[in-house]
């Protein structure tokens, strides 16, 4: 009644993201920002918790007050972050003072001890298909975390993911990849052991992504010897510049491996049997062909060779 169209758009995702969920689930809200420190400080800890309680019924909600500046007002959110737990559309619990993953978990004990939350552990259709909805909530913001560069963060989701759901491919996946980000080498080779030794998920593409990524990371050097690769690659030589393509994207320098990769494209597409494009290619599988990095290099290597 009375609201603009935007309100009335900004309500009805309300609805469908928040509302609908907390019908049978109990739902943190986590109102915050891209600008608030304290915000990206607490939010791996919310994280954690809500994926360890998920199989209790627990899932969790973030609203951008930037983005849904109307939602934000209807909770009348002075600050942030603000946190909230959500039950049959209503606030049931003021969280934002739970700023411990102690005190947050004691916080939802009392909370689940006196709400009929569904927590999935029925055998029916509908609890499975809940709980794979929670998961993939999961592993989609692990891979989102991923992209914007914090893979620490997202090795922490994508790791209690795994132990939620052990049969969960993108999981397992998920953290090799932001393992080998972080720079945790050893760590992601036990990972992807754990993930082929498991034959529910040993056969997926996913893992095989995930190997790539390990095997790419296995070009590390340290700064003297990429900058010495770097010195050699500037001679022009084909194989110095392909080594050192391959050096920098094992450093983290995803667009300097992709310059001179797509540089040396350019100069000779056939050379040692089109081995830069190949290289771009498995570049562009180990990071995930979803990532926007990929897709812009990708644009890049198209118009290359189709003009």
């Amino acid at each position: 009644m009375g609201l603009s169209i935007d309100e009335q758009k900004a309500v009805e995702r309300f609805k469908t993201d928040v509302v609908e969920p907390s019908m049978s689930k109990l739902v943190i809200l986590d109102f915050h920002a891209e600008w608030c420190g304290p915000c990206k400080a607490l939010a791996p800890m919310l994280e954690k918790v809500a994926a360890e309680y998920a199989d209790k019924g627990v899932v969790l909600k973030k609203v951008d007050v930037d983005a849904e500046k109307f939602i934000a007002a209807q909770f009348q959110v002075q600050s942030i972050p603000t946190v909230y737990a959500m039950f049959q559309g209503q606030p049931v619990a003021d969280l934002t003072n739970a700023r411990s993953e102690s005190q947050l978990k004691q916080t939802l004990d009392q909370i689940l001890a006196q709400l009929p939350v569904d927590g999935g552990g029925d055998n029916g259709a509908a609890g499975g298909q809940q709980q794979q909805q929670d998961v993939s909530q999961f592993v989609t913001m692990a891979e989102q975390v991923l992209a914007e560069g914090d893979a620490e963060r997202a090795a922490g989701v994508f790791g209690q993911v795994v132990q939620m759901a052990p049969d969960n491919a993108a999981a397992h996946a998920g953290l090799v990849r932001a393992l080998v980000q972080a720079g945790h080498a050893e760590q992601a080779q036990a990972a992807l052991s754990a993930a082929e030794a498991n034959p529910a998920v040993a056969a997926d593409p996913q893992i095989e992504q995930a190997k790539t990524a390990l095997e790419l990371a296995g070009n590390k050097v340290d700064d003297r010897q990429l900058a010495a690769l770097r010195q050699q690659a500037e001679g022009g030589d084909m194989q110095a510049r392909y080594d050192y393509a391959e050096a920098a994207f094992a450093a983290g320098d995803r667009d300097a491996a992709a310059d001179e990769l797509l540089a040396m494209v350019e100069t000779d597409r056939e050379w040692n049997e089109g081995a830069a494009r190949a290289k771009l290619l498995q570049m562009f599988e180990a990071v995930g062909l979803e990532d926007p990095w990929v897709v812009a290099t990708r644009r890049r290597l198209s118009r290359l060779l189709f003009g």
